[in-house]
């Protein structure tokens, strides 16, 4: 992928399992401004783009120069901190990360963007209580264009709170604005399943499995599922898969040991 194809696909969210796509746009009123401020904030979208290209690509230095070209030419402007928010989380510099994700909300209350971003960095390092606060205002924007995948990261986070019932109504949240979204049915599948309710669990599982290639995660949840429901063909089925496709994951290592739960 080249840095002219990505720079156009602007602001993204890394993951680990659960992370959110790349938004497509940002909400951003104008100001009145003169001719002179548009032109810095032409500028400042300009290389807040590169820098998003450049960040995509893994390159992390060019990526920072171009963030603090756009904030130079426009401190106002919410993306430029947002994308030098990410690259400094991708640095490890989490002082400065927190500092730039704190400006770009405070600049922009509904760059959406933003506020999941931050919320994902806080929930990343075991401050869930504090993230679901950012998922929620970034879902306040009702021109927010990925307020599903915002759901499954409060999910996600509420789940890894101990929020059990909190995160599947998330999760159901995301179901209802995009009935195949993947993650949330792995979720509600794996939610089911936790609570003996097996019949459910493979019902949404299989709604997974129509539209997402199974992974290893995928795959042993199924097997589990089919076990506890009794139907070892599938079982056995589920069990080949992993076993084939994934055979150095831990899951086929969990498999060989018999090691089921």
């Amino acid at each position: 992928m080249t840095v002219r194809h990505v720079v156009f696909a602007v602001w993204l969210l890394v993951s680990a399992g659960c992370a959110v796509e790349p938004p497509k746009g940002e909400v951003q009123p104008d100001r009145d401004t003169t001719g002179a401020e548009k032109d810095d904030r032409m500028r400042a979208r300009v290389h807040t783009e590169l820098a998003s290209g450049y960040y995509e690509l893994g390159n992390m230095s060019v990526a920072l120069e171009e963030a603090n070209i756009a904030l130079r030419a426009d401190p106002g402007y919410s993306p430029a901190y947002n994308i030098a928010a990410l690259i400094y989380s991708g640095l490890k510099e989490d002082r400065l990360a927190e500092e730039n994700f704190r400006q770009a909300v405070r600049l922009n209350a509904l760059d959406s963007d933003a506020n999941n971003n931050y919320g994902w960095f806080l929930c990343q390092r075991k401050r869930e209580g504090e993230s679901i606060k950012y998922f929620l205002d970034a879902l306040r924007n009702p021109l927010y264009q990925n307020p599903d995948r915002t759901y499954v990261n409060a999910g996600v986070c509420a789940r890894r709170q101990g929020d059990l019932a909190g995160a599947e109504q998330y999760f159901i949240s995301a179901l209802k604005l995009r009935p195949s979204q993947p993650q949330a049915l792995f979720q509600v599948a794996d939610l089911a399943y936790s609570r003996g309710d097996y019949a459910t669990a493979k019902r949404h599982l299989e709604r997974l499995t129509q539209v997402s290639q199974a992974n290893a995660e995928v795959l042993w949840l199924g097997l589990r599922i089919e076990r506890k429901l009794g139907d070892r063909n599938a079982e056995e089925s589920y069990a080949y898969r992993l076993r084939s496709n994934y055979p150095d994951s831990k899951e086929a290592q969990a498999l060989l040991a018999g090691q089921l739960e």
